[in-house]
């Protein structure tokens, strides 16, 4: 057969399986992919018109209006995306990119609308084999290989989902581990070890020999970490046991869900997802379960203690965020994604003398390296990092990456995994900004890729800075226009389990007070992403904290919702005169904002070993706790995975959009009622904010009675 042969094999084939004579992909244009290469010199077309923009007034009349805005219920289909943008910066910077006709988040999400498929949203699509994609509905109840609705929703779920999201958090927790080796082994690399006594700390819980030296025991932890994440699934994870609590232990062993090796744990499961092998949507859901025991103690929490060794635990402090830190005459290094390895070498580097002499030798005024998403909400927490003289502060959240290069002034945007959009390539070609993957899981087309090497920390963050000064020199010379828009907002950061027992004196006793005496009502983890929804893009995150501390309920953030309640100024301890009586009276005595924000959303680590430590304080089980997990906006895979850490742990866990499981009616209630009479936590989905704040109020109220709290 001729090679012509063989293409034309592939033209007819497609024809036979769609039943009609051309593919939808066929249709689309170089103007429609993101390879630059492809793409073509389309951009020189778009005019990028800074002047027609609606500029947003001041800071303080911006969190007027965004608190008007909220009360007028108009987030939906009109007016979108306007409406749902509370960011100031992002409205700007949105109008620029829409006029032009470049392509964009929110507008992309319109395009999608209403094509986006109802099966898929109910889980009821399946393309696992070559009978499919098979579609369930009335018409056709089962697969072609005689799946029903509810294994087929069950599957979906775990494949899916939760294997995507408890392996993404492990392999997060194996990078940091590999780079806690590499600072042990070779301290040349630019790693430091900031937190020594962390690492005593959790070696000798490990059954290590905390008394060697320094570098020895991190080479011993890490070791340690990584053999038991690779270890089979029928070997009782080293991890869970020595850190997870005593009594959710009896019960995950009593009802199977005691994880063994994390790697084998997801592989275990997969297998269990493939064409004909598991039946039962229970086992399926309960699976589930147990990968979620893994994603915490074997991804989250073991990847937070690392990287607190490595750049220095939460320090309470005053910090800046949104676009008005870049500046037009400085070099604009952002960095973005989870995993600020690099990143902190990096900040390290540029805050020396010798590197901000180079930035003036470039003609800048200097070099600064900015935060955004989850690893700008890193960056600002650790103390090793956040007072140095390089770091500039933190940008916004996952939506606004395409508007922060149509700024025109980032001259290096560094990325590591996740959370860095496809059509990133296109902003930088267009914005002259320099893009950088600094770990080759993550490659976008026409972008240099380093291979993550911790070891060689140092080299690489030096070849990064290196690529700032270049691109800024050609920013400069282009003479290209420009816009930052100014807005800035105070925050105070730096929360985590020790700092806010440091600040409560050295116990949860002032704050176990507080819980009896009803000044704090509970309270409520609001982690996780932003979504482009109706109704969402940060609009029902800021609705939902705001009923919560009106209702004296002490909120903790994480994730994309961070960059929401920074910008809404929430994370003010101004924000004190928004809350109830009892909450307000706390928060003005301590001096602290109504949202403390905990970091990233893979901080949600810190957040259960906070939860952990008050119900060791109180001698009670985690799931007794006044206490609900929210997501009200959650995007990705790994959100679904730390919902099932929640449910491990005994917690109603709130998530919105809705997941895709309300094709079967018997995983819903398996997941909002049957895992609660287990001893487990159950699954809420609610749109509405209004309900979503009474939901959080009863559930709270509901364990302050079971607790014995009258008040």
């Amino acid at each position: 057969m001729s090679d012509k042969d063989i293409n034309k094999s592939y033209e007819r084939s497609a024809e036979r399986m769609r039943g009609d004579k051309k593919t939808l992909g066929s249709q689309l244009t170089n103007k429609d992919f993101n390879d630059p290469t492809i793409h073509g010199d389309i951009h020189n077309d778009m005019e990028i018109d800074y002047n027609s923009i609606e500029k947003s007034p001041s800071m303080e009349d911006v969190h007027k209006w965004q608190r008007e805005h909220i009360k007028k219920d108009d987030q939906g289909k009109d007016g979108y995306p306007l409406n749902v943008i509370i960011d100031p910066a992002m409205r700007e910077m949105y109008q620029a990119v829409n006029k032009a006709g470049m392509t964009n988040v929110f507008d992309r999400f319109s395009e999608q609308q209403p094509i986006q498929c109802k099966f898929c949203v109910e889980g009821l699509s399946c393309q696992l084999c070559a009978n499919g994609p098979c579609r369930i509905s009335p018409k056709s109840p089962r697969g072609t290989c005689g799946v029903d609705a509810h294994t087929m929703v069950a599957r979906n779920f775990v494949y899916r989902h939760v294997t995507i999201g408890t392996s993404a958090n492990i392999f997060h927790a194996h990078q940091a581990a590999r780079t806690l080796k590499a600072a042990g082994e070779h301290p040349e690399s630019g790693l430091k070890i900031r937190d020594p006594e962390k690492l005593k700390k959790y070696s000798d819980m490990a059954g290590l020999d905390a008394n060697k030296p320094i570098n020895e025991l991190a080479v011993d932890f890490a070791n340690w970490v990584m053999n038991d994440i690779h270890s089979p699934y029928d070997i009782p994870s080293k991890a869970v046991e020595a850190f997870a609590p005593t009594r959710r232990k009896e019960l995950w062993k009593k009802l199977g869900l005691f994880p063994g090796g994390g790697y084998s744990e997801v592989a275990y499961a997969q297998t269990s997802c493939m064409t004909n092998f598991r039946s039962d949507p229970v086992e399926f859901l309960l699976n589930s379960v147990r990968q979620g025991v893994a994603n915490e103690y074997q991804g989250l929490f073991l990847l937070d203690i690392i990287q607190e060794i490595l750049m220095g635990t939460q320090e309470i402090a005053h910090k800046k965020q949104n676009m008005g830190l870049l500046k037009d005459n400085m070099i604009n290094i952002i960095t973005n994604g989870h995993m600020p390895l690099l990143a902190h070498v990096a900040i390290d580097l540029a805050s020396t003398d010798e590197w901000q002499q180079k930035a003036k030798d470039a003609g800048a005024e200097g070099m600064q390296i900015l935060g955004h998403v989850c690893e700008g909400q890193q960056l600002i927490n650790y103390e090793g990092t956040h007072n140095q003289k390089g770091y500039g502060g933190q940008e916004g959240e996952w939506l606004s990456q395409e508007y922060l290069l149509a700024t025109g002034v980032v001259d290096l945007f560094m990325f590591d995994y996740n959370c860095t959009v496809p059509t990133m390539p296109l902003y930088a070609e267009k914005f002259g900004t320099k893009l950088l993957s600094t770990h080759p899981v993550i490659k976008l087309q026409g972008t240099e890729t380093l291979d993550f090497v911790p070891e060689k920390m140092k080299e690489q963050a030096s070849k990064a800075l290196e690529m700032a000064i270049e691109s800024y020199k050609k920013r400069k010379a282009s003479n290209k226009k420009t816009y930052i828009p100014p807005h800035v907002s105070d925050t105070m950061v730096g929360f985590s389990t020790e700092s806010v027992k440091n600040a409560l004196g050295g116990s949860f006793d002032p704050l176990i007070e507080q819980l009896a005496n009803g000044n704090i009502r509970g309270i409520a983890t609001i982690v996780g992403c932003t979504t482009a929804r109706y109704g969402q893009g940060g609009s029902n995150i800021f609705k939902i904290t705001k009923g919560l501390i009106e209702n004296n309920i002490l909120v903790l953030s994480g994730g994309c919702t961070s960059a929401v309640m920074q910008y809404t100024g929430l994370t003010d301890p101004k924000a004190a005169d928004e809350c109830g009586e009892g909450l307000k009276a706390v928060c003005k005595q301590l001096g602290i904002p109504p949202v403390l924000t905990y970091g990233a959303c893979v901080d949600i680590g810190k957040m259960t070993h906070t939860a952990k430590e008050l119900a060791d304080a109180l001698d009670v089980d985690t799931n007794k706790l006044p206490l609900v997990i929210g997501a009200p906006e959650y995007l990705e895979q790994k959100a679904v995975a730390d919902a099932c850490t929640a449910v491990a742990l005994g917690w109603l866990v709130h998530v919105a959009p809705v997941p895709s499981i309300t094709g079967s009616d018997l995983v819903v209630k398996t997941l909002t009622e049957t895992t609660e009479t287990l001893g487990l936590g159950k699954v809420v989905v609610e749109m509405d904010a209004e309900k979503t704040i009474q939901i959080y109020i009863d559930h709270i109220e509901k364990k302050r009675k079971e607790l014995g709290l009258t008040t």
